[in-house]
């Protein structure tokens, strides 16, 4: 095949081939350094607890959670399901929704995780590590 039957002249087909190689080695190195660095887990000996534990939890809920007007007028009701990150030094991070009901009820729930005290961390072979927690909360008329 002659040059003038592919669309790349040799310039651009060694750019390509470092870029492809760049690319190619970039994600297990990022892959890596995270799971170093911020290794979180989902089962560990010993489970992150709430000030106060659950009991803890449940009455922050009580004292703190407000019922959106939007989901009162609709009457929406159920549970949101809501899942993040209880760090190694007890800290609340990367908060998400993993199922929500709408009328404001998910981004109150939200709210009320990012503003909780914080948490005994959990732990994993007597070390406090990342963990990763899932949590309903349930609206009721």
């Amino acid at each position: 095949m002659n040059q003038k039957d592919n669309n790349f002249s040799p310039k651009a087909l060694a750019i390509l081939a470092t870029a492809v190689l760049f690319f190619a080695f970039l994600p297990n190195q990022t892959a890596q350094a995270q799971t170093e660095a911020e290794e979180v887990f989902l089962e560990v000996d010993v489970q992150p607890q709430p000030k106060g534990g659950m009991e803890g939890w449940n009455s922050y809920l009580s004292a703190n959670l407000t019922y959106p007007t939007a989901a009162r007028e609709k009457k929406i009701e159920g549970t949101v399901v809501v899942m993040f990150i209880v760090r190694d030094d007890g800290k609340i991070d990367s908060v998400e929704i993993l199922r929500g009901i709408g009328g404001g009820c998910d981004e109150e729930v939200m709210r009320l995780v990012k503003e909780s005290a914080t948490w005994t961390p959990g732990k994993k072979d007597g070390e406090f590590v990342n963990v990763k927690m899932r949590l309903p909360v349930r609206f009721r008329l």
